[in-house]
């Protein structure tokens, strides 16, 4: 299913020109060799470029059409028209009887496909190939001032005349029929992408820009043991895709994964999103309103209005304008989230949806994690936003459990119940910083209505805001520690709060706690009585109705839920609390 997809949308690209045409792939290019017509290296041209990366301008290859790349493993594999130096200059490395046989490889692919071709530009490489000498590369004058670069192993490619050599119309039919002929010893089957009896391709294109995966990149199919084949095949033959096939969807999948406005990091996980509407001019429009309801706080792609407009359009089920394309709620979209797994990647989640039903589940998502919440917090929380509370931000390593990204991004786009996990994770942060933030408050409060909508007491304590009509005793427990901690900043004002030290055994085992809480209360209320004497009535008031709710003892211990419940009616109150100072600061 994710194969066919991404094949799919590699016809989109195609037809759009975002894609090159089988046979032939996006490379970087680090240096151009700058050839004259007698064979002779005259330059070193640098092809790099800047962009953007953040708030900085950096140096990067360029992109560039080239013959398909050979599916290197540990074997030795020429590409044609571009490659490191070792290939194309001989330039050593490590191993330098290795190195040479590289080389040489380079060598004979080159002259095999060149000698034939009657253009000057292609003898003037066939020349070139003749009269270099690999073992003098490093003292060549052209190249000493780059040697380190050439060392790192960037990508070269052949400059004649001003002329890049795979531009060449002649060049580009010679390697364009080498690529379509099928070898004597080819395997044949049935391709499970598109059921044509064809040839079948022994190794796929690498993927690369999977976060944390080889920089050479990784497979995405890949059989590599005795274990993971059957029927005496080896390698990819047991997963039967054709050449053609996996050309078009590991292109489609590298494309997507390039695109640094349409991809999303999660820890260690990178996703990825396509949509194959009937229009194919229109698929980027779906891919960009998607990333700003993936992050609206950080969307720059359009205005909150456009925002907006969509989401109202997506929640009747309507089709709506955006970006001079008219999106269709019924439109196929992909969500495809991949992990680095060594040489290879694994696929974290996987979603097949409408755009209009996808987008549901996200604005569900949104609107279970509404709050009450301070003037300077954002809107939304976006699912990395999130996945992020769950971690410690006081460490070095500020990434968030591995599994759980995978597990919360699946209730988020299937609409499902939300990990147990997150919400462990999310008390165990509570606890060790002693920070109730709006963003912690809200997701428990959308875990309980989505996880527990069936229990009347969890769903009075999930509210929006204060819930003054709910009796239950761990949420009225928490609007009391609240109250109490307010009542000791009016007295004291001191540097550290009750928060600060009992908050944690307050919420899991009350009795032990709140009688101690109470009697310094009683010491605290005596300073506000005598210094602010009407703001004592008022707490006197609200103390008397919270504890007039609970008509039970306090409880010995509570479960995660119950404390759940009591860091809901500690944060509603103490936004109440907020809430009446910035009314009393405005009027």
């Amino acid at each position: 299913m994710i194969l066919s997809a991404l094949a799919s949308y590699y016809e989109i690209l195609a037809q759009r020109g975002e894609a090159p045409v089988p046979g032939w792939e996006k490379g970087k290019v680090t240096f151009a060799l700058c050839i004259n017509k007698e064979g002779q290296l005259t330059d070193l041209l640098p092809t790099t470029e800047q962009v953007e990366r953040g708030k900085k301008l950096v140096s990067v290859p360029k992109a560039m059409a080239l013959p398909l790349g050979a599916k290197r493993t540990v074997g030795v594999e020429p590409n044609f028209l571009w490659d490191n130096a070792t290939y194309l200059l001989g330039l050593p490395k490590k191993n330098p009887e290795r190195d040479l046989l590289c080389y040489q490889s380079s060598v004979q692919l080159h002259r095999r496909l060149l000698e034939p071709v009657e253009h000057p530009a292609a003898q003037a490489v066939c020349r070139f190939f003749q009269g270099w000498e690999p073992e003098k590369a490093v003292e060549h004058p052209v190249l000493l001032p780059y040697l380190e670069e050439l060392q790192k192993g960037g990508n070269l490619v052949f400059r004649v005349d001003g002329e890049y050599l795979h531009d060449i119309p002649a060049v580009k039919a010679v390697w364009d029929r080498e690529y379509s002929q099928t070898p004597a010893d080819a395997v044949l089957g049935q391709c499970l992408i598109t059921g044509e009896r064809t040839q079948v391709a022994r190794l796929h294109t690498a993927i690369k820009g999977v976060q944390g995966a080889q920089s050479s990149g990784a497979a995405l199919v890949s059989f590599n043991a005795d274990a993971f084949c059957s029927y005496g095949k080896e390698q990819n033959y047991n997963a039967p895709v054709s050449e053609k096939a996996a050309f078009a969807y590991t292109t489609a999948l590298n494309t997507l994964l390039a695109d640094q406005n349409h991809r999303l990091v999660l820890g260690d996980t990178t996703v990825v999103w396509w949509a194959i509407p009937p229009k194919v001019e229109t698929a980027p429009a779906y891919a960009d309103f998607f990333a700003g309801m993936l992050d609206p706080d950080r969307n720059n792609t359009f205005s909150e209005k456009d925002l907006a407009c969509g989401m109202d359009a997506i929640r009747q089920g309507k089709s709506f304008p955006f970006q001079e394309a008219e999106l269709h709620p019924g439109t196929p979209f992909f969500i495809l989230g991949l992990a680095p797994n060594a040489a290879r990647l694994s696929v974290r989640f996987f979603y097949q949806d409408s755009f209009g039903d996808m987008g549901k589940n996200i604005l569900a998502h949104y609107e279970r994690l509404e709050i009450t919440r301070p003037p300077n917090a954002p809107k939304y929380l976006s699912p990395w936003g999130m996945i992020r509370e769950t971690a410690n931000q006081n460490t070095r390593d500020k990434k968030p459990p591995d599994t759980l990204v995978g597990a919360v991004m699946r209730s988020i786009l299937g609409n499902g119940a939300y990990p147990a996990a997150l919400f462990s994770a999310i008390l165990l942060r509570i606890r060790a910083d002693h920070d109730v933030k709006c963003q912690r408050a809200a997701i428990l409060k959308a875990w309980f209505l989505q996880n527990r909508e069936d229990n009347p007491s969890y769903k009075e304590a999930a509210a929006v805001k204060l819930n003054d009509e709910t009796n239950y005793t761990p949420y009225l427990l928490g609007r009391l520690f609240s109250l109490l901690e307010s009542i000791q900043v009016e007295a004291i004002n001191p540097t550290a709060t009750i928060k600060d030290r009992f908050f944690s055994s307050a919420s899991a085992t009350p009795a032990a706690v709140f009688s101690t809480l109470l009697r310094l209360e009683q010491s605290h209320m005596k300073v506000i009585r005598r210094n602010k004497p009407s703001l004592a009535t008022t707490l006197d008031r609200q103390l008397q109705d919270i504890m007039g709710r609970i008509d039970e003892t306090f409880p010995k211990h509570m479960n995660q839920e119950d404390q759940g419940t009591f860091v809901l009616g500690y944060y509603h109150q103490l936004q109440k609390r907020y809430q009446k100072k910035e009314d009393k600061t405005n009027g």
